[in-house]
C-alpha cells in the first residue's frame, strides 16, 4: 500500500456538458459529454497522480456505473482497493450555459450502505501496512454512522497512519473526539466547530487554537477562497494569498488542496510550502473546465509565483 490512502464512501460518475443556453421546457441539445471518476477521496488520489504521486484509493463501488468508474480510475492509473455493494454507483451532472458561462451541478444522492460494506473499508486500512497519510473526504451515505470518522481515527492511531479529515457537520465532530491529524474546514464550519453563528477576522486564530488545544486536530487548514487560506498548529499561524486567475470551474478545487497539501508533507516541506502547494493545486484545478483537476505545470507555476511574494 502507498504512503497516502485516501478513503471514499460516496463516489461517483462525474457528467459534464455544454449547452447554448439553458430554458425551460425545450428539448437542449448537449455538447458530448465528458465523463470522470468522482468524489472526495477519488478527486484526491486522481490529483496527486497528476501531481506526480502515487496514492492507494479505497472506494465503495457497484452496478454498470461502478464498473465505469473502476474503469475510469484503472485507465488513469489509480491504484485501488474496490469494495463491492448491492447498489449503482452515483452519477452526477454539471451543465455549463455558455451563454452565461454559467455552471450547474447536479448531486445525485448516494445509494444506502449496509454494515458489512462500511466495516470492510475499516477492515481493509487495519490490515495494511506502510500507510503514512489516510485522507478521508466527503460525504457520508445513507446506512453510514455519523461516528465513522471517530472509528476511522482510532484505526489511523493503531496503524500509526495521520488521518487528514474534509468533511463537516457531526462526522467531523466525531473525528476530532479521537484526534485527527489535520481537518481543512472553512469559515463556517470553524465557527460551528466553535460553537458560535459567525466567527470575525480577528477571532480566528483563537478560535482555531482552541480547537487544537483540545486535542480535536493538530493541524487546521481555514481555507477563504479567492482570499487565500490559513494554516494553524499550536504554535504557528501561517497565511498565504491564492493567486489571481480567470476560474472556469470549481469542481474539485478543494480535493486538489488537500492532495497538493498532502503530497506535500510526503516530501518533507514546511507548514510554508505544504500550504502554498496546497493553494497552488486548488487554484490550478479553477482554470480548467468542468470535471477536470489540476494539471502540474500549473501547479508548478502558480507554486513558484506564491513562493516568491512575501507571506
Amino acid at each position: 500500500m502507498q504512503k497516502i490512502v485516501t478513503l471514499t464512501l460516496n463516489p461517483a460518475i462525474d457528467k459534464s456538458t455544454t449547452v447554448n443556453t439553458i430554458v425551460p421546457d425545450r428539448k437542449l441539445r448537449c455538447s458530448n459529454p465528458v465523463f470522470e471518476p468522482g468524489g472526495g477521496g477519488v478527486n484526491v488520489s486522481r490529483a496527486i497522480k497528476k501531481l506526480g504521486g502515487e496514492s492507494t484509493a479505497i472506494y465503495i463501488s457497484g452496478g454498470y456505473s461502478g464498473k465505469h468508474l473502476e474503469d475510469l480510475l484503472r485507465l488513469e492509473g489509480i491504484e485501488s482497493s474496490v469494495v463491492a455493494f448491492d447498489g449503482q454507483t452515483r452519477e452526477n451532472l454539471i451543465v455549463v450555459d455558455e451563454s452565461s458561462n454559467s455552471q450547474y451541478r447536479f448531486g445525485m444522492p448516494g445509494p444506502a450502505l449496509n454494515k458489512f460494506e462500511w466495516r470492510k473499508c475499516l477492515e481493509i486500512l487495519q490490515h495494511s501496512s506502510g500507510a503514512e497519510y489516510i485522507v478521508a473526504s466527503g460525504s457520508l451515505p445513507e446506512g453510514v454512522p455519523e461516528d465513522f470518522f471517530g472509528q476511522l481515527a482510532c484505526v489511523a492511531k493503531k496503524v500509526n497512519a495521520k488521518l487528514i479529515v474534509d468533511t463537516s457537520g457531526e462526522p467531523l465532530r466525531y473525528a476530532m473526539s479521537e484526534g485527527v491529524f489535520m481537518i481543512k474546514p472553512n469559515l463556517g464550519e470553524l465557527s460551528n466547530l466553535h460553537g458560535v453563528e459567525e466567527l470575525i477576522e480577528k477571532d480566528v486564530i483563537s478560535a482555531a487554537r482552541s480547537v487544537i488545544d483540545k486535542g480535536g486536530t493538530e493541524v487546521i487548514v481555514i481555507s477563504m477562497g479567492a482570499s487565500g487560506a490559513m494554516l494553524i498548529t499550536k504554535d504557528q499561524v501561517i497565511e498565504s494569498p491564492s493567486p489571481t486567475v480567470k476560474k472556469r470551474s470549481t469542481v474539485g478545487a478543494g480535493d486538489s488542496m488537500v492532495a497538493g497539501m498532502v503530497l506535500a508533507l510526503t516530501k518533507g516541506l514546511t507548514w510554508l510550502e505544504v500550504l502554498q502547494y496546497g493553494i497552488a493545486a486548488g487554484t490550478a484545478t479553477t482554470m480548467n473546465p468542468g470535471t477536470e483537476l489540476c494539471k502540474k505545470e500549473d501547479v508548478e507555476k502558480l507554486y513558484e509565483c506564491l513562493k516568491a511574494k512575501k507571506v
